[in-house]
């Protein structure tokens, strides 16, 4: 029964915001460089499906280890991450810090460690909330930083602390509400502000 509940709460990780990509394809014309938000929602996708595959490595208990699939799963979260942020920038030195960190984030892992990457993910994840907060003035971003790093953050940490596998299972779905607010902020946006942004 544990293993499936894991097994599910990982593929919905990788199911949810592929879906998310694929029906944000040619739908958010209200955003200036939206061709880049499908591609924000598939790469986080792709994330929880090497994270996966890594897991398979490990019998599907977490090691807090580096590895080339741990590295992909950083790797294409930050790029995830990045594109959705980029998606609503429109000032050219924003885009490029945003594009610095990402690729700070992605190299740092192979040549420092994955705390360093971490490091940069935080940084884009600040721009991320800052950006996406003076655009849409949406209040319910704010469940992006409880829940997409709060309380993975926080289940992570008890997961690596204590070694219970329970823990586990309560990352993937709190990521994935995270997805869940992107989404609906951006559909939201549609209604409140018709013309690009």
């Amino acid at each position: 029964m544990f293993f499936f509940l894991l097994s599910l709460a990982h593929l919905q990780a990788v199911v949810v915001p592929i879906v998310f990509g694929i029906k944000s394809i040619n739908k958010f014309k209200n955003i200036k460089n939206n061709i880049l938000i499908p591609f924000g929602f598939i790469f986080l996708g792709l994330a929880a499906m090497f994270e996966m595959i890594d897991h398979t490595k490990t019998d599907w208990i977490y090691i807090d280890h580096s590895s080339l699939f741990n590295w992909l799963f950083y790797a294409f979260i930050a790029l995830g991450l990045t594109s959705l942020n980029v998606s609503i920038i429109k000032n050219k030195f924003l885009i490029g810090t945003n594009i610095f960190l990402c690729f700070g984030s992605i190299v740092s892992y192979l040549l420092i460690d994955k705390t360093m990457a971490i490091l940069f993910q935080a940084m884009i994840s600040i721009f991320l909330i800052i950006n996406w907060q003076k655009m849409f003035k949406d209040w319910i971003l704010i469940t992006y930083p409880i829940f997409g790093i709060i309380f993975t953050t926080l289940f992570g940490t008890n997961l690596s602390i204590t070694g219970n596998q329970i823990w586990h299972i309560f990352i993937g779905p709190s990521g994935t509400i995270s997805v869940l607010t992107f989404y609906l902020i951006l559909k939201r946006s549609k209604k409140k502000f018709p013309e690009i942004l």
